[in-house]
Protein backbone atom coordinates (compact mmCIF):
# COMPACT_ATOMS: atom_id res chain seq x y z
CA UNK A 1 0.00 0.00 0.00
CA UNK A 2 1.01 3.67 -0.57
CA UNK A 3 -0.20 6.74 0.07
CA UNK A 4 0.73 10.43 -0.75
CA UNK A 5 -0.08 13.77 0.71
CA UNK A 6 -0.07 16.76 -1.68
CA UNK A 7 0.12 19.67 0.39
CA UNK A 8 0.07 23.43 -0.24
CA UNK A 9 1.96 25.49 2.43
CA UNK A 10 4.54 24.29 5.15
CA UNK A 11 4.92 23.20 8.01
CA UNK A 12 6.76 26.21 9.66
CA UNK A 13 6.41 25.74 13.10
CA UNK A 14 9.04 23.17 14.94
CA UNK A 15 6.34 21.20 16.73
CA UNK A 16 4.45 20.59 13.48
CA UNK A 17 6.89 18.74 12.04
CA UNK A 18 7.16 16.74 14.73
CA UNK A 19 3.72 16.03 14.83
CA UNK A 20 4.19 14.84 10.85
CA UNK A 21 7.51 13.14 11.87
CA UNK A 22 5.66 11.04 14.70
CA UNK A 23 2.85 10.03 12.38
CA UNK A 24 4.45 9.07 9.13
CA UNK A 25 7.12 6.61 11.91
CA UNK A 26 3.43 5.03 13.41
CA UNK A 27 1.75 4.18 9.78
CA UNK A 28 5.05 3.67 8.15
CA UNK A 29 4.57 -0.02 9.53
CA UNK A 30 0.91 -0.44 7.57
CA UNK A 31 1.60 1.88 4.23
CA UNK A 32 4.58 3.56 2.39
CA UNK A 33 3.50 7.06 2.97
CA UNK A 34 5.46 10.10 1.95
CA UNK A 35 4.20 13.87 1.85
CA UNK A 36 4.77 16.52 -0.77
CA UNK A 37 4.30 20.33 0.18
CA UNK A 38 4.23 23.07 -2.58
CA UNK A 39 4.41 26.61 -1.47
CA UNK A 40 1.32 28.87 -0.39
CA UNK A 41 1.41 31.79 -2.90
CA UNK A 42 0.37 35.00 -1.89
CA UNK A 43 -2.60 36.64 -1.90
CA UNK A 44 -2.90 40.22 -2.18
CA UNK A 45 -5.25 42.03 0.52
CA UNK A 46 -8.68 42.60 -1.16
CA UNK A 47 -8.20 40.58 -3.80
CA UNK A 48 -11.00 40.15 -6.36
CA UNK A 49 -12.66 36.12 -6.84
CA UNK A 50 -11.02 36.53 -10.35
CA UNK A 51 -7.51 36.93 -8.56
CA UNK A 52 -8.04 34.39 -6.20
CA UNK A 53 -9.27 31.87 -9.11
CA UNK A 54 -6.01 32.63 -10.65
CA UNK A 55 -3.97 31.46 -8.05
CA UNK A 56 -5.95 28.40 -7.32
CA UNK A 57 -5.20 27.55 -11.09
CA UNK A 58 -1.55 28.10 -10.63
CA UNK A 59 -1.32 25.79 -7.64
CA UNK A 60 -3.40 23.54 -9.05
CA UNK A 61 -0.75 23.26 -12.02
CA UNK A 62 1.72 22.22 -9.99
CA UNK A 63 -0.09 19.65 -8.38
CA UNK A 64 -1.82 18.20 -11.69
CA UNK A 65 1.95 17.79 -12.53
CA UNK A 66 2.49 15.10 -10.07
CA UNK A 67 -0.65 13.29 -10.59
CA UNK A 68 -0.64 10.30 -12.79
CA UNK A 69 -3.88 9.47 -14.91
CA UNK A 70 -3.88 6.06 -13.00
CA UNK A 71 -3.92 7.69 -9.37
CA UNK A 72 -6.46 7.37 -7.45
CA UNK A 73 -7.41 11.19 -5.52
CA UNK A 74 -9.14 12.22 -2.61
CA UNK A 75 -9.65 15.87 -1.82
CA UNK A 76 -10.26 17.75 1.60
CA UNK A 77 -12.94 19.49 1.07
CA UNK A 78 -15.28 21.60 3.61
CA UNK A 79 -18.55 20.52 1.76
CA UNK A 80 -18.49 16.80 1.38
CA UNK A 81 -19.61 14.54 3.96
CA UNK A 82 -17.45 13.80 7.44
CA UNK A 83 -17.39 10.38 8.08
CA UNK A 84 -16.51 9.53 11.48
CA UNK A 85 -13.31 7.67 12.44
CA UNK A 86 -14.66 4.05 11.80
CA UNK A 87 -16.08 5.13 8.34
CA UNK A 88 -13.45 6.53 7.20
CA UNK A 89 -11.33 3.62 8.06
CA UNK A 90 -13.65 1.71 5.55
CA UNK A 91 -13.52 4.59 3.08
CA UNK A 92 -9.89 4.03 3.34
CA UNK A 93 -9.98 0.12 2.82
CA UNK A 94 -12.01 0.96 0.02
CA UNK A 95 -9.75 3.54 -1.67
CA UNK A 96 -6.47 1.59 -1.70
CA UNK A 97 -8.79 -1.73 -3.37
CA UNK A 98 -10.30 0.88 -5.69
CA UNK A 99 -6.73 2.77 -6.15
CA UNK A 100 -4.68 0.08 -6.58
CA UNK A 101 -3.15 0.39 -3.43
CA UNK A 102 -2.38 3.53 -4.00
CA UNK A 103 -4.45 6.94 -2.62
CA UNK A 104 -3.42 10.54 -3.31
CA UNK A 105 -4.82 13.03 -0.56
CA UNK A 106 -4.90 16.64 -1.58
CA UNK A 107 -5.08 19.57 1.03
CA UNK A 108 -5.25 22.89 -0.91
CA UNK A 109 -3.88 26.06 0.28
CA UNK A 110 -5.55 28.88 2.31
CA UNK A 111 -8.22 29.75 -1.01
CA UNK A 112 -9.07 25.88 -1.31
CA UNK A 113 -9.26 23.92 -4.17
CA UNK A 114 -9.33 24.82 -8.03
CA UNK A 115 -12.41 23.38 -10.11
CA UNK A 116 -9.55 21.35 -11.82
CA UNK A 117 -8.85 19.84 -8.84
CA UNK A 118 -11.70 18.96 -7.59
CA UNK A 119 -12.75 17.65 -10.73
CA UNK A 120 -9.78 15.60 -11.25
CA UNK A 121 -11.01 13.97 -7.60
CA UNK A 122 -11.92 10.39 -7.02
CA UNK A 123 -13.41 10.87 -4.03
CA UNK A 124 -13.56 13.64 -1.77
CA UNK A 125 -14.36 14.24 2.39
CA UNK A 126 -14.56 16.75 5.13
CA UNK A 127 -12.11 16.19 8.05
CA UNK A 128 -14.71 18.70 10.29
CA UNK A 129 -16.97 21.67 9.14
CA UNK A 130 -14.28 23.64 11.25
CA UNK A 131 -12.07 25.42 10.18
CA UNK A 132 -8.31 24.45 10.95
CA UNK A 133 -5.04 25.54 9.63
CA UNK A 134 -3.64 23.80 7.02
CA UNK A 135 -0.35 22.62 8.95
CA UNK A 136 -3.76 21.30 11.38
CA UNK A 137 -5.32 19.73 8.56
CA UNK A 138 -2.30 18.21 7.78
CA UNK A 139 -1.78 16.68 10.93
CA UNK A 140 -4.79 15.38 11.80
CA UNK A 141 -4.58 13.91 8.66
CA UNK A 142 -2.25 11.87 9.41
CA UNK A 143 -3.80 10.91 12.46
CA UNK A 144 -6.79 9.36 10.52
CA UNK A 145 -5.02 7.44 8.46
CA UNK A 146 -3.22 6.06 11.66
CA UNK A 147 -6.13 5.52 13.15
CA UNK A 148 -7.71 4.07 10.14
CA UNK A 149 -4.79 1.64 9.98
CA UNK A 150 -5.17 0.18 13.64
CA UNK A 151 -9.53 0.26 12.75
CA UNK A 152 -9.02 -1.85 9.73
CA UNK A 153 -6.05 -4.22 11.36
CA UNK A 154 -7.87 -4.86 14.57
CA UNK A 155 -5.66 -3.05 16.94
CA UNK A 156 -6.52 -0.85 20.22
CA UNK A 157 -6.27 2.83 19.58
CA UNK A 158 -8.95 4.25 18.46
CA UNK A 159 -11.34 4.55 21.84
Amino acid sequence: MKIKIICIGSLKEAYWREAEKEYLKRIKPYSQIEVEEYPDLPTPDGASSAIEEGIKNKEAEKILAKLKPSDYVCTLDLNKKEPDSVELSKQLENMMRIGGASVTFIIGGSLGLSESIRARANASLSLSRLTFTHQMTRIILLEQIYRSFKILNHEPYHK
